[in-house]
């Protein structure tokens, strides 16, 4: 996805997502010039949508802030929903399920400037995951699993400087880093609690329980 389009969906959203990393958090950010939906229409106030209508915008953002399909993002909810008797939080369950995916593990750690990118990385099967090379972004990853990037990669350009990129971006506190050793673990499973999401979940779950 080009760079402006990636901008478009932040500003149709009404939301900065963080789709493009650093830029994102630089004064380049369309949202800083432009924090109203593209087209010509885009400044003047939107009439009053329906409770769908939110519900749809909440699941959009949700969706597109952590870079899924929608058969994928669907697909972890429906999972979730249809086992909501023994689960103790919603909530919880699908940020567990979505944060300890790979290429969203390897963004936390900084490892990567966006979702994407880490995305494209995990495909291209620059990591192990307890010491085994894996090439499926979307692995789950469960407490003491460890990630490691495999000696062939070490000395790639977006890779060679992990040690620095982890100072710039302290791993969250379900996430663990050794420098020394250059490879990461998850400490536990992450909790609603622990991530700012940009949408209200239970909105989405409701979305999709219709």
């Amino acid at each position: 996805m080009k760079t402006q389009a990636k901008c478009k969906i932040c500003r149709r959203m009404g939301d900065k997502l963080f789709l493009k990393g650093e830029k994102c958090m630089s004064n380049k950010c369309a949202m800083i010039d432009r924090p109203f939906a593209p087209g010509q229409r885009a400044k003047k106030r939107r009439s009053s949508i329906s409770e769908y209508g939110k519900e749809l915008a909440e699941k959009q953002k949700m969706k597109r802030w952590y870079q899924l399909s929608e058969s994928q993002f669907k697909k972890y909810v429906k999972e979730i929903y249809r086992d909501r008797a023994k689960i103790k939080s919603v909530s919880d369950a699908l940020v567990a399920k979505i944060e300890t995916r790979l290429d969203n593990i390897i963004f936390r750690l900084g490892w990567a400037r966006s979702r994407s990118h880490a995305n494209q990385l995990a495909t291209h099967g620059h990591f192990l995951v307890n010491r085994r090379k894996v090439d499926i972004p979307s692995m789950q990853l469960k407490a003491g699993d460890i990630v490691t990037v495999r000696e062939g990669s070490k000395n790639k350009d977006t890779l060679k400087d992990i040690v620095e990129l982890a100072k710039k971006n302290p791993a969250p506190k379900w996430l663990s880093f050794d420098a020394g050793k250059i490879e990461a673990s998850v400490v536990r499973l992450p909790l609603a609690e622990d991530i700012q999401l940009p949408s209200d979940i239970t909105t989405v779950f409701e979305h999709y329980s219709r």
